[in-house]
Parts: structure tokens; sequence; C-alpha cells
């Protein structure tokens, strides 16, 4: 697996906390608008450019990618955002309580991703995936990272370590979750060529997050070669992570019933052994076992009485959509259906039980995790798990680097 480095744009030093922002994909409009108003520094008018220029939440317009190609270019002009001096690789690290996490960013090859070397899990939203097509050809840049992982091998990742516990990191940057982001560059010519041979003993990489980046950054190669030409759009920006590093949290869902808690009880009896729990919020506690609250602080545990051979047939999420939201509330298509929603893991089981308490929606099903194997297993056979299957946390900044292209 061929990387490269690259002279990325990279905030001051002095505005870097100022500057950074979280990915465009998990902030809300209304969070963006407030963010962007009260800090103009904020890398936010350039991947959620909309939330500047409109009143009310919609689809970016032509205008809009304009908008932020000029926001963009303001930052560099104004030297925010300042070019690295050579070809670098950067180091990134994350720490998350007692959890820490340390991966390489680099530019992949798009090839890679056509090929299927590059694995993915989950379909992309046509709109939305044509939305990122268009804001990398107005901007011709990479501004957000896909998230990428590999099967760990003990020395990339300890020559990973070795180099960034022997510097200072050029950010250090507490976020509201309380999630450290280091930063650390690596030009020294000797280390930037010792990580390109290590990863050329990588066969294979996944894709953790970003699947909408990475189909946009394909589709934006073919357009551009046939424009063009080859040439360094032929490759995008990520950062990979070794798999047994990496932490997948539960992703929930939180549904609006017309059921009572015993009519919906009773249906469930026939796909699953119900009980209740008397241990609030019930968490599951392993595969095959969904829990429900139903307010109250009633919560059930779920078990499903067959569970399918097939790798995907038997993920929970899949269980879950098969016996219980399709045909008990007729929820076919959860991606489109306003009467379901999902939530990550991060915000904990109390906030399914606010939801469900406060009345925003009548019933909450929590899931237990995806394991990182059976991801893998997954993308292996080419197979597709459902939409919000795994919630991977912490999430990368945005800014913190920029692969600018044309």
């Amino acid at each position: 697996m061929e990387i490269r480095p690259f002279r990325g744009f990279r905030p001051r030093k002095e505005i870097a906390k100022k500057f950074v922002a979280k990915p465009y994909d998990v902030i809300s409009f209304l969070e963006a608008k407030e963010t962007i108003k009260k800090n103009p520094l904020s890398f936010l008018r350039v991947t959620r450019v909309e939330a500047e220029t409109h009143e009310i939440e919609m689809d970016p317009t032509p205008e809009d990618m304009e908008k932020a190609r000029k926001n963009l270019e303001k930052f560099i002009e104004d030297g925010i955002l300042i070019q690295e001096e050579k070809e670098a690789f950067y180091i990134y690290r994350q720490r998350m309580g007692d959890h820490t996490q340390t991966g390489i960013v680099a530019l992949f090859p798009v090839e890679e991703y056509k090929k299927g070397r590059i694995k993915k899990h989950e379909l992309t939203r046509k709109k939305k995936e044509e939305e990122r097509v268009q804001h990398i050809l107005k901007t011709r840049a990479h501004t957000g990272q896909v998230f990428l992982f590999y099967r760990a091998f003990e020395e990339f990742d300890r020559k990973l370590s070795e180099i960034a516990d022997s510097q200072e990191p050029v950010y250090r940057i507490r976020d509201d979750l309380d999630v450290v982001h280091e930063f650390f560059v690596v030009k020294n010519e000797n280390e930037v060529n010792e990580i390109k041979k290590l990863f050329e003993r990588v066969e294979e990489l996944y894709i953790a997050d970003g699947h909408h980046r990475a189909a946009a950054a394909a589709r934006v190669s073919d357009i551009l070669d046939e424009k063009i030409g080859k040439g360094p759009h032929n490759y995008f920006m990520a950062t990979a992570f070794p798999h047994n590093q990496l932490r997948i949290f539960d992703y929930n869902r939180v549904v609006k019933s017309h059921l009572t808690a015993e009519e919906l009880l009773e249906k469930l009896q026939e796909k699953f052994e119900t009980y209740r729990s008397y241990t609030v919020p019930a968490r599951p506690s392993r595969e095959h076992e969904i829990t429900m609250y139903v307010g109250n602080r009633k919560w059930y545990i779920l078990i499903p009485k067959k569970v399918p051979e097939d790798v995907v047939e038997s993920l929970d999420v899949n269980i879950l959509q098969r016996e219980v939201l399709e045909p008990i509330f007729g929820i076919s298509n959860p991606r489109e259906d306003e009467r379901i929603d999902f939530v990550g893991g991060i915000k904990g089981l109390c906030e399914l039980e606010r939801m469900v308490d406060k009345g925003e929606f009548d019933v909450a099903f929590a899931m237990y995790p995806v394991n990182i194997e059976t991801l893998m297993k997954v993308s292996d056979e080419g197979k597709i798990m459902p939409p919000k299957s795994t919630w991977f946390e912490p999430k990368l900044l945005s800014g913190l680097v920029v692969h600018v292209f044309g």
C-alpha cells in the first residue's frame, strides 16, 4: 500500500484552537451557524459554508461552493493557513480518558479504493456524495479526512509512537468532549522514507468513517483525469490507525410509536425472549442482546430467538430492522423515515431516556457495539452493513491540515 507525504496547509499555531472544527457531518446547521457568528476564524466557513450564507437550513448551492473556495483562499492569503515548506507526513494522536490512538496522516491512492483494497462497509447516499464532489471540485482541496484503519503490526505502530514521543506536538487541543488532540509534523527525510517503506507491508485498509468523502474523491479523480490528466487529485487525504487501538461505540435508535408498551411487548415476544431489567439504564452486555426503554424508568432486555449464520444478517441492527422496525412500526427505509432517529453511543443511555421521557420519541433501543473484527469480516466479504451501524469515537478534527491540489 503506497502512501505519500504532502505539503499540507496548516493553521498558525497561535490560532489553531480557534480554527479547527468538528467534521462537517457531525455538527448541526444551527451549531455551525452559531460557531461562525462567534468565531470568523472557524474552518466551518469552508466545510459548512451554507451555515454562513443562509438563515435556515438548506442544501449548499453552487454559490455556496464558490464562497467556500473564496473563504479558503482568504485564509491562505491572510496567513491563517500556511503551507508546509517540504513534503511531510503527520502523526495524529488522540487521548480520550485512558484511551489513546495514534495514526498516520498521508495521501492515499484513489486507485486502491477503486480496486477494493481500501474497503467500505456502508453504502453512500448519492445526494450527499454529489455535494462532496462539488465541494472538492470547487475548492480543489480535500478539507476533511477519511478515517481509515489497518490490521495493526507492531513495527509500524511502534515507529509512529517513537517519532511522536521524540518531539513536541505542533498542536495540542482539548475539545468540548475532553478529548486531547495532538498533531506532529514528520519531515525528516529518513523518517519519511522509513514510514513509506514500512507502510508498504499493509495489504488493505478499511474505512471507519468518511465513506462519502472517499467516494467523492474517487469521482473527482475520474472527472479531473478526463479534463487535465493524472495529478495530485488521484490521492485523497486520510488518517489511518491500527485496528486494535480503535473504539466502536453503540449506535442506538429512538422511534415514534402508536403502540402502548404492553402492546409492543406482546408483539416482540413472537421473535424475542423478553425480560424486565431492574438495572437502569440497561446496557446490552453482549452481542445479540438488545435493550429497550419505554419510559417511566422501564427497561427491557430483548434476546432474539433465532440468529442467522450470515455475518451481515446476524448483526443486531439487522435483526432489529428485520424483526422490529419494519414489521411492527412499518419503517422500511430507516434512512428517510422521520419516525426514527439515531443516537451515537457517546451520548450515553441517559440521552435515550431523556428523549423518550420528554416525548420526543416513544421507545428507544440500545445496541451492543459492533466488534471491529466483525466489521473487517463484513468488508473482506464485500458485504455492506445497514446504515448507522457503527459510531467511532473520538472523531477527527477538520482543519488540522488541508490538502490543496489545485
